[in-house]
């Protein structure tokens, strides 16, 4: 890895969301690694990949961003930024292939064994999140669901084009349960991955008790960055101050 950071940078995003939910944290992200090339990745079940069958363990998730970097030609070592269930799939990720990993940033994600089920997925989401997905409502609905569930900042105009997205590809209602199953069969290592680590999250999260992320850095040892009130969608929340984050990290190691 160059002082200026990986060569190529890995985006991965978490439940039912793909790419484009990135918004313009690529940019923003790209201004402070200006020579590395961003790849942003979306799991089977999401985004242009709607038709396929989600996996059914993060573990086939983390091998899928392998296959499809590959496949772009791209070649490790890699930095590896990934959000809430993204952020399972890079630790699996960093956990059996390390080498392949030369910086590694969680934000907002939740793991067994270190943290209770209703610390992972916050009780008073789960009727909400039950409905959606067993009596979906119109996409535009669904979506203003999920980004009060998720950000504290957001302009209600990203809801135009989330529900455009919706319409074009539809997560089904299948693939959504079988990345919540993957998520809740998944099984983080007692040890922190030989990678560098860093842990980041929003002390707003109304979706994942931001505990999991302190008790996860306490348990493997590894630096924290908390944003004293973005929500679960962090990036979108705050993109400036994430990138700053993980600038600012590597520039100190």
């Amino acid at each position: 890895m160059s002082a200026a950071g990986p060569a190529t940078w890995v985006l991965l995003r978490g439940l039912m969301r793909d790419s484009r939910h990135w918004g313009t944290f690529p940019a923003i992200f790209q201004q402070r690694f200006p020579a590395a090339r961003i790849e942003a990745i979306d799991f089977p079940g999401n985004g242009a990949l709607y038709r396929e069958t989600s996996p059914a363990r993060v573990e086939a998730m983390a091998e899928h961003v392998r296959a499809a970097l590959a496949r772009r030609g791209c070649r490790p070592p890699y930095g590896v930024l990934a959000m809430s269930l993204g952020a399972m799939a890079a630790t699996a990720w960093a956990d059996r292939h390390p080498d392949e990993i030369a910086a590694c940033v969680l934000v907002n994600t939740s793991l067994r064994p270190f943290s209770p089920p209703h610390w992972r997925l916050r009780p008073t989401v789960w009727p909400s999140l039950l409905q959606m997905l067993l009596k979906p409502p119109a996409a535009r609905e669904i979506e203003r669901r999920i980004l009060q569930l998720t950000s504290h900042a957001a302009p209600e105009a990203v809801l135009d084009d989330w529900t455009q997205w919706r319409q074009q590809n539809p997560v089904s209602s299948a693939n959504a349960l079988r990345q919540l199953a993957a998520a809740g069969r998944y099984r983080a290592p007692r040890r922190a991955p030989a990678v560098p680590l860093l842990v980041v999250n929003g002390a707003g999260d109304a979706l994942v008790d931001p505990r999991c992320s302190t008790r996860l850095a306490e348990t493997w040892g590894c630096p924290i960055a908390v944003h004293p009130s973005a929500g679960h969608d962090l990036s979108l929340d705050d993109g400036d101050w994430l990138a700053d984050t993980v600038r600012d990290w590597l520039a100190a190691r």
